[in-house]
């Protein structure tokens, strides 16, 4: 089989968390440029309708589907509408992320529990519900998780940054979510993989760009920070049959910070 065979997805299916913007809508538009038919689901409404223009404009189908993950019973539903409305998912795409800047001496319970619950137990119970309803019984499907270089290292001593405990400390469990349930549905023929990515210019990051200045470009060895294609190429390679024989593993997308 050619490589272009190995990477098509024309009449795979894919859903996406936290498809409106930044990392997930990079995502989408390469599921959606190599075939598939992809479900977006994000809290606001009209971000998921500006993301489903966007990709129209490069000829790829899009479905929004609002959703606030944070609201564990919201899920479920959420989950049976996109299959309603797209079909049994092929591949699933955990990006839905929070995170809170404060010392931990100063971070409120309310605030762990928040980033805790979207990028964890959010993430757990799409999966599960996907799992359950369409990869385990057709066996077959791919996971993909995205972790941050933040869930591999302690962090940064960067005295500009804030600190990022509750952060840090969920992407580290999606780090051992990954490696433990890629074990555990092996045996279905299911991948389930994770990108680390360093830092991307994103609305979730604007605030630690301006606190830490122009001199943050040139800290990873490649002396740039992510950008709109650099996620685009793993992810075309962790959806389709290019890596039907990757699982369990944990790529940081960072430019060379986690080799340093």
């Amino acid at each position: 089989m050619g490589v272009k065979q190995l990477l098509d997805l024309s009449g795979r299916t894919a859903l996406v968390t936290g498809g409106s913007r930044g990392l997930g809508l990079q995502i989408a538009e390469a599921l959606g440029e190599l075939g598939a038919r992809v479900a977006l689901v994000a809290r606001k409404g009209d971000e998921l309708d500006a993301a489903v223009a966007h990709l129209a404009t490069q000829n790829i189908e899009a479905v929004p589907l609002v959703c606030d993950l944070s609201d564990a019973p919201a899920i479920p539903p959420m989950v049976a509408r996109a299959e309603r409305t797209v079909g049994p998912m092929d591949i699933l795409v955990n990006n839905a992320g929070a995170t809170w800047g404060a010392a931990t001496v100063d971070l409120p319970l309310a605030a762990w529990q928040k980033v805790i619950d979207v990028n964890l137990t959010a993430m757990f119970i799409v999966t599960q519900e996907v799992g359950r309803c369409s990869m385990v019984p057709r066996r077959e499907g791919k996971v993909i998780n995205v972790a941050s270089i933040l869930g591999l290292k302690g962090g940064s001593n960067e005295g500009r940054r804030p600190a990022t405990l509750a952060y840090s400390t969920s992407k580290g469990g999606v780090v051992n979510f990954t490696r433990a349930l890629a074990v555990e549905w092996g045996r279905h023929n299911i991948n389930v993989n994770a990108i680390a990515p360093g830092l991307f210019p994103t609305r979730m990051t604007r605030g630690i760009l301006e606190m830490m200045g122009d001199d943050v470009s040139r800290q990873p060895p490649l002396g740039r920070l992510g950008g709109p294609e650099d996620l685009k190429g793993i992810v075309a390679v962790l959806a389709s049959d290019a890596g039907s024989f990757i699982t369990g593993q944990i790529i940081a997308i960072d430019g060379g910070v986690t080799a340093m």
